[in-house]
């Protein structure tokens, strides 16, 4: 799964000698550090559902989309990836989600089983993983929402406000995904997300800059009533 291609090992001072020493006392910023480092181009794979889950991913930079792919062949996006997150995390021998890329895309790469063990002695570890894991739930539990009760404009407004959240722009956002990536997330077509867009910005509660990937949120009150939150 992880090949040689685009994979980049940090370069340290330290001696081979030392870093084996400290091997077995590193914390998880250390383990990082020393990490394998993976580019990924618009629309590669981290991984895909079921294949061997041997790594846990740390998302470095740009927007991984977790998704499954029904019998039909149709794709559905359960949440997006941002740097900090991690990707990869379970209990099972493989993989039931595949991680794609929605840009170009940087993740360091962690053995899973080190970091299985890595936690069981490291509290603070643990917690963190834990932490991960409830943010996920707690997305699954808001799409659930999202794609059964809310109507258009309040899923494209919601999901705004999920990025402002996580934004560290003011209110502004960025749309570092397709707009079939945000359907996919939604429930909706390609063409109720434009429209909804579109629709926000002649109500001037938004304005979407030309080519569309930055979102500035003029009204954020009134963002936030007409996604029902």
């Amino acid at each position: 799964m992880l090949g040689t291609h685009h994979l980049e090992t940090p370069t340290h001072p330290k001696s081979a000698r030392e870093n084996a020493g400290a091997r077995g006392s590193r914390s998880l910023d250390e383990r990082l550090a020393y990490a394998l480092e993976r580019r990924l181009e618009p629309k590669e794979h981290v991984f895909c559902e079921g294949d061997p889950r041997t790594h846990v991913f740390r998302v470095e930079e740009g927007v991984i989309a977790i998704y499954k792919t029904l019998f039909d062949g149709r794709r559905r996006i359960i949440d997006f990836a941002y740097p900090g997150d991690f990707i990869g995390l379970g209990m099972l021998g493989e993989h039931i989600m595949s991680a794609q890329a929605t840009c170009q895309s940087k993740v360091r790469c962690l053995s899973a089983s080190a970091l299985e063990n890595l936690a069981e002695t490291d509290a603070s570890l643990a917690l963190k993983l834990y932490k991960s894991v409830c943010q996920d739930l707690a997305a699954a539990r808001n799409l659930l929402v999202t794609v059964g009760q809310r109507s258009a404009v309040e899923r494209v407004a919601a999901f705004l406000l999920t990025l402002h959240r996580r934004s560290a722009e003011g209110d502004v956002v960025k749309l570092a995904m397709r707009r079939s990536d945000i359907a996919d997330l939604l429930g909706l077509t390609i063409e109720t997300v434009s429209r909804t867009l579109t629709k926000l910005r002649e109500m001037d509660v938004i304005d979407v800059e030309q080519g569309g990937t930055t979102v500035t949120l003029r009204d954020l009150p009134r963002l936030t009533d007409l996604a029902n939150e």
